[in-house]
């Protein structure tokens, strides 16, 4: 009897699959775990009691109340300052992201390489070290830490996230489109508006979530450079975790994670539409 041999290539492929497998499982069992414990009946979340649905609605119902002005929740106030504050940064970081791409685009200067590298530092820097340098600058010109300094703060980390997508954008851009319609009439602003805008639409609308993702998600720069009044949803998890498991973080985490996803998913929708463009046009 001949005994079969797997070949090398499968072989390779089948170990490969398996650790890819496992990196995955590893990935994500503790957020799988944490969604399915926020449906949990017990208010010890470690300890399975049954399946519920309460403690979603004990969320909506704060959500309501304070909406309504009826019971200011902490909760829920952290996580309107957290909506705000990541609305403001997401319109802050797509300005100055669309306007530093183009203009790194349109002109060529000898600095351009130090002012490109200067941009993305914020994107790599330790957050612990962004943090502190900025309570350092706030306080040495005595800006008062509070809502303003929490934007200023996300919006330095969140629009080289924009510039970088508009500036992909750009490398397909064909010259001629710009230079068609100044050719008919139209003024350079003009042009900029009618022309450039809607084909960056799909950079700039990418740029912009993952800016809100990232100013929504942040914590170590805003325990930093936030004020008593202006408390995130993260920092207030964070001080929740700290005195022990609640099952409303299961449920608050388990609303963020689907939110994050959703927000993933249009956007590498937008990166799809972004790539057929050029080939349709």
């Amino acid at each position: 009897m001949r005994l079969r041999t797997m070949s090398g290539i499968k072989l390779s492929n089948l170990l490969l699959c398996g650790w890819s497998g496992l990196v995955l499982i590893y990935l994500y069992l503790p957020i799988l775990l944490l969604v399915v414990y926020s449906f949990n009946d017990s208010r010890m979340s470690v300890v399975w009691e049954g399946f519920t649905f309460k403690w979603y609605g004990q969320l909506f119902d704060e959500l309501v109340a304070h909406l309504g002005d009826e019971r200011r929740s902490p909760l829920i106030e952290s996580l309107s300052n957290s909506v705000i504050i990541a609305a403001i940064t997401t319109a802050f970081s797509v300005v100055l992201g669309t306007a530093g791409a183009f203009l790194l685009y349109r002109y060529r200067f000898p600095a351009l390489r130090s002012i490109t590298a200067l941009i993305f530092i914020p994107m790599i820097i330790p957050e612990i070290i962004m943090g502190i340098s900025l309570l350092i600058f706030f306080k040495t010109v005595e800006l008062e830490l509070g809502f303003t300094t929490v934007i200023i703060s996300h919006v330095t980390f969140c629009f080289p996230f924009v510039l970088i997508a508009v500036q992909a954008r750009l490398a397909g851009l064909d010259p001629s489109l710009e230079e068609a319609a100044l050719d008919l009439g139209a003024t350079p602003l003009k042009a900029f508006f009618l022309i450039m805008v809607p084909y960056l639409l799909p950079a700039i609308i990418s740029g912009a979530l993952m800016s809100f993702t990232l100013s929504m998600d942040e914590l170590i720069v805003t325990y930093f450079t936030r004020g008593p009044k202006s408390e995130t949803l993260p920092i207030k998890v964070f001080g929740m975790a700290k005195v022990g498991l609640n099952p409303m973080l299961n449920t608050i985490s388990t609303v963020f994670i689907v939110a994050t996803a959703m927000l993933v998913v249009f956007a590498e929708s937008l990166k799809g539409t972004a790539r057929r463009l050029p080939d349709e046009s």
